[in-house]
């Protein structure tokens, strides 16, 4: 049932009034029965204003207080409940019944078959005592101590007055079944476990803050100073390491026969002789010292490769061998040479 709805009692902190009940022309037979049960004085129940009437007195009577549920709490805080040996009779001295009580303040059995409940001033007021004094008693002692605990028990405490005072319970409207003669009555048919777990709801737990979360503080980078005439990709090097000068590169020449010459490449060095320039053919170590064929191979092969032309033998010209390969010459005689004529014989 939308809250506009409901009445002015049921605002919070309103003082309690008449409720507002609405009936259809045609009364149910359940409840023209249930009024008759809980009149003294047998009172005239024909139409629906009868029926509304008679109903609106019954419970706005002071003694019309319905009782929604019971709960189990504790007398005292746990620091100072009493211990005892016997289980049950520790538990009789440390706990009390807290009643949940009420009064209608709406009836409507038109559009949404409902009917609504306010606490009553005395249920609100053991209410609140309880959070107070035992309740947040031990929250605080079963949490640890932070910068703003008290503020928030305070915060915690009126959030639970507003919350009792603006709880309104709604239930079927058959539930008027559970009425008495006074006006007074229960909830049937198990609808005070859901007014329990209602009133449950309403005690919230203290909760310490979530922990801070510590980021890790790099260190910045580190920027190395520089003056403004040097470049700045040139690298950095520690003292300590020092570089020695040392002698440019030169290029050595491929063969013996460019050794006075002094290579392009070759800028600041003095032009100097290759290593091999004062060798001669005559300081290579002699054959007669290698033991080994391999050795002997190479070292005849190399004599060979290396010897001046003064050494190789001559050799004719080519004119010449063209005169000495003619075919007389390779069988032994000449072209002038003849041969007998044989004749063919027939």
């Amino acid at each position: 049932m939308p809250s506009v709805l409901l009445p002015n009692t049921a605002s919070p902190f309103a003082p309690r009034s008449a409720p507002t009940v609405v009936l259809n022309r045609t009364v149910e037979p359940w409840l023209t029965a249930t009024l008759k049960r809980i009149n003294r004085v047998k009172r005239p129940l024909n139409s629906a204003p009868q029926h509304m009437r008679c109903l609106t007195e019954t419970l706005s009577s002071p003694s019309a207080i319905w009782n929604l549920c019971t709960l189990i709490v504790s007398r005292a805080p746990e620091a100072q409940l009493a211990k005892h040996s016997n289980p049950l009779v520790e538990a009789l001295q440390n706990t009390k019944l807290l009643h949940i009580q009420a009064y209608v303040v709406h009836v409507d059995l038109v559009l949404s078959h409902e009917i609504a409940f306010k606490l009553s001033p005395e249920t609100i007021k053991e209410l609140i005592a309880y959070h107070k004094t035992i309740y947040l008693v031990d929250q605080e002692a079963s949490t640890w101590q932070w910068t703003d605990k008290e503020a928030q028990i305070k915060k915690l405490h009126e959030e639970f007055i507003q919350t009792v005072n603006k709880f309104v319970f709604r239930t079927d409207a058959i539930a008027l079944e559970g009425i008495e003669e006074d006006g007074a009555g229960e909830l049937l048919c198990g609808r005070s476990d859901e007014v329990k777990s209602a009133v449950m709801g309403f005690f919230c737990p203290l909760l310490p803050p979530p922990p801070k979360v510590i980021e890790s503080i790099r260190p910045p980078p580190t920027i190395l100073p520089s003056s403004a005439g040097s470049n700045w990709w040139e690298p950095t090097l520690p003292s300590s390491h020092i570089i020695h000068p040392v002698e440019p590169w030169k290029v050595i020449p491929s063969s013996p026969a460019s050794s006075d010459q002094t290579s392009p490449l070759t800028t600041t060095a003095p032009a100097q002789q290759p290593m091999w320039a004062g060798i001669g053919l005559n300081d290579l170590p002699s054959t007669t010292t290698l033991d080994s064929p391999v050795s002997q191979y190479a070292t005849s092969t190399s004599q060979a490769f290396y010897q001046p032309s003064s050494l190789l033998p001559q050799l004719p010209l080519p004119s010449i061998m063209a005169q000495q390969c003619n075919p007389g010459n390779i069988f032994g005689f000449g072209w002038n040479h003849s041969f007998p004529d044989f004749a063919t014989t027939i």
